[in-house]
């Protein structure tokens, strides 16, 4: 539905859909929206940079694959302790948070305002990836930058926990909007594509590839193992 459509009595102080959505306690975001992409931005490339350092240095041989592998993964620790754990612990109080992490938070409710109602779903899923995701994330990168088998194991987990939370998280989003004219999102394009769409889309992506990698790396184990012990049972 149209902005133009809404009777301008339901119109709300606030740019989310729909706009009769009652948010108590709003207040604007005062940060603008390319320093608020800009900051997040930078906060992942800071953090890939430092990543990548740490990495080369430990470990100078190690490939360019297991770098960007490290890279992703603490990123998703960052985002997932810290970001979403932000959330998770602030999940009342949202649409009235005027810190960094709170505006940045607020724009991104704009393809989807379940971030500042409270929905159970939303809340439930963000807390178990701070909790769950987060802390073995970070672990991860490690155990990749030392080049530890234990890493594929891990891999496959957290990468099969991130896919099932964004499957589940697109497909309440549609099943909402299909079967019960749920509006989460704001009705221009920029929104549901870049936000909602390719910003979670990563998450599917990328973890989708690591389970296939770490499948392709356990089998090629077992099947050393396997012609090891035939050869010792000769």
């Amino acid at each position: 539905m149209s902005a133009s459509s809404w009777p301008q009595a339901m119109m709300a102080d606030h740019p989310y859909y729909p706009p009769d959505l009652d948010l108590p306690g709003y207040v604007p975001n005062k940060i603008g929206v390319p320093t608020l992409l800009a900051s997040f931005a930078g906060a992942v490339g800071f953090v890939c940079s430092v990543t990548s350092v740490v990495a080369r240095t430990v470990r100078p041989g190690i490939s360019k694959g297991q770098v960007l592998t490290a890279m992703w993964f603490v990123v998703c620790g960052c985002i997932h302790l810290f970001f979403e754990g932000y959330f998770a612990y602030h999940n009342a109080t949202m649409p009235a948070r005027t810190d960094l992490f709170g505006q940045l938070w607020k724009e991104y409710a704009l393809s989807d305002r379940r971030y500042l109602t409270r929905d159970s779903f939303t809340v439930c899923m963000e807390m178990v990836t701070a909790v769950a995701w987060g802390p073995l994330s970070f672990l991860i990168g490690w155990l990749v930058i030392i080049d530890s088998p234990f890493r594929h194991p891990l891999q496959i987990m957290v990468s099969l926990g991130q896919l099932y939370g964004d499957v589940l998280y697109y497909a309440i989003f549609f099943f909402d909007e299909s079967v019960y004219g749920a509006i989460y999102c704001r009705p221009e394009s920029f929104y549901f594509w870049v936000y909602f769409v390719m910003m979670n889309g990563f998450w599917i992506v990328i973890p989708g590839w690591i389970v296939y990698t770490s499948i392709i790396e356990t089998a090629k184990a077992f099947r050393v193992a396997q012609g090891s012990a035939k050869m010792k049972g000769l």
